[in-house]
């Protein structure tokens, strides 16, 4: 089998080729970093239960009228999605007090915001990600004030569909962070869409009762029981790999 041309590799995914013009193939790797790539680590299993779980939510996004990249599942560690141009900013979306956002204002961890705030971060590994105002997006460059606006009713729109998704599984979603990127058609038109995944990488997902923590700050503070958490998010939206946890060991490579 013909082996495909490496496109690019992250922290998280690595990109190849895609079957025909305009795709790209999605490889979900089990490496973990934090703290802008200053911890790293493995959690087994990890790509297999973010590809099915990003699957998931960008399929039911797509269903709700969210226009993303997602394509298709190809196997348990890969999907095709459509290749797009990246918008270099990453937008979290906080719901409550957590993280970075407790640190820098000293709200108490866990307290409920009165709406949800959304924040800007420039895509830069070597300046750590600074934080950054729409004024700077469009100083630099890096989108239109029009496109800046499509990306807030966008998110707005994933937030809410995302909100109630995993209230309904016992999961309070604290805060996420989302990337955008701009899909060219062929007749000239530019299309924003939602890239990259969703899953507990980028998502805080705490328990409703217990306020247990279900994602990756399970990695970033040691506390254990990592994929065990991912394992009970996938459980929970009932899409657990086909043979159960120990398909999650999986080393499906593209060739």
């Amino acid at each position: 089998m013909k082996r495909r041309r490496q496109i690019y590799e992250g922290k998280a995914k690595v990109l190849f080729e895609g079957p025909e013009p305009g795709t790209v193939i999605q490889y979900f790797k089990d490496d973990a970093t934090a703290f802008n790539n200053k911890k790293k680590g493995v959690i087994t299993g990890k790509g297999v239960l973010n590809n099915r779980i990003s699957e998931y939510l960008m399929t039911r996004l797509g269903e709700v009228g969210v226009p993303t990249h997602f394509i298709r599942r190809l196997n348990m560690r890969e999907q095709l999605v459509r290749e797009v141009e990246i918008v270099p900013i990453e937008v979290v979306v906080r719901n409550v007090a957590a993280g970075s956002l407790s640190k820098r204002f000293g709200i108490p961890e866990g307290t409920p915001l009165p709406r949800a705030v959304i924040e800007y971060y420039y895509k830069n590994d070597e300046l750590d990600d600074p934080m950054c105002s729409e004024e700077h997006i469009t100083a630099f460059g890096w989108a239109t004030v029009g496109e800046i606006d499509e990306i807030v009713s966008l998110t707005i729109r994933v937030n809410d569909f995302l909100c109630g998704l995993f209230l309904g599984i016992g999961i309070r979603l604290v805060d996420f962070k989302l990337e955008f990127g701009r899909l060219y058609h062929d007749n000239g038109d530019i299309q924003l869409v939602l890239a990259d995944e969703i899953s507990p990488d980028n998502c805080r997902l705490w328990d409703i009762a217990t306020n247990e923590k279900m994602d990756k700050d399970r990695f970033r503070r040691d506390m254990g029981k990592v994929e065990e958490a991912y394992q009970e998010v996938a459980r929970r939206l009932g899409i657990l790999p086909e043979s159960g946890p120990a398909d999650a060991r999986s080393t499906d490579t593209i060739q």
